[in-house]
């Protein structure tokens, strides 16, 4: 199936990681031009090398989404370099795992900066290019906690949380433009950072890391992770011309993970 993306532009915000990294390379064999942002350069650079290896247009910027006022200049130069941004993938980094009582106002004040605050910035400021050209694609990426609550990722489930309902009233202000906002929910991804989430329980419960993953697998009815590029895969279709009534919705890849309706 052609999705109708090659020319566009993405911009895949923690494109360096497991999840942002799988995003970038299906985009980019889709056809689309590449801007990997991450906090940390080289790996963007070397995802953005990834991607140009197999024929793809990509650029690596370093971005640190806690600094607000380096989105300007980070946009100008993903425009100069690849185009306006068609396609913006909403994907940040997660807090460490901690209970919600307990945590200082600067805690919860970095965090929602970080991970809520420079989404919706970010957003701002390459949404009136797409409502001018009457095309837009804006993903949202978040996790299994904003439909039920994992236990001890307090600050993840509160933050990623005010996600949806942004995107959701995001969603209705910018469809006549033909633009689309869309929430992806993940379950259990095969990347670092789920690997990290195993070690954490199994320190807390006093279990071997290997112990915590295969009472997380025996919980997904598919009885195993995901890995990266079938989460990416939905995240591309989302990108695509086809989806262009998919707007307001909340999309889960998550193996059954999440008992409720």
């Amino acid at each position: 199936m052609d999705l109708g993306i090659t020319g566009k532009t993405a911009l895949v915000l923690g494109g360096g990681g497991g999840i942002g990294g799988a995003v970038a390379q299906v985009l980019a064999e889709e056809g689309a031009n590449i801007a990997i942002a991450d906090i940390n350069l080289q790996a963007a650079q070397k995802r953005a090398e990834v991607v140009k290896s197999v024929g793809g247009n990509a650029l690596g910027v370093e971005w640190d989404l806690g600094d607000l006022g380096a989105i300007d200049a980070n946009v100008a130069l993903v425009e100069d370099a690849l185009g306006p941004i068609g396609i913006l993938v909403n994907n940040t980094g997660g807090p460490p795992p901690s209970p919600v009582l307990g945590q200082g106002h600067e805690v919860w004040l970095s965090y929602f900066q970080s991970m809520v605050l420079s989404v919706m910035a970010i957003t701002d400021r390459v949404a009136p290019s797409m409502r001018s050209r009457g095309w837009g694609r804006i993903i949202t990426s978040t996790s299994s906690g904003v439909v039920s609550p994992i236990p001890n990722l307090g600050l993840s489930n509160t933050l990623r949380a005010s996600l949806l309902g942004w995107s959701k009233t995001l969603a209705r202000e910018v469809a006549a433009d033909g633009i689309t906002c869309n929430v992806m929910v993940p379950g259990r991804i095969s990347t670092e950072r789920v690997q990290f989430l195993d070690r954490s329980k199994a320190e807390r419960e006093g279990k071997t890391a290997e112990q915590a993953s295969s009472e997380s697998i025996a919980s997904i009815p598919v009885g195993r992770y995901a890995e990266p590029r079938e989460y990416a895969s939905t995240v591309a279709f989302l990108a695509s011309a086809q989806a262009a009534y998919i707007t307001g919705s909340v999309v889960r890849v998550d193996g059954g993970l999440i008992p409720g309706i």
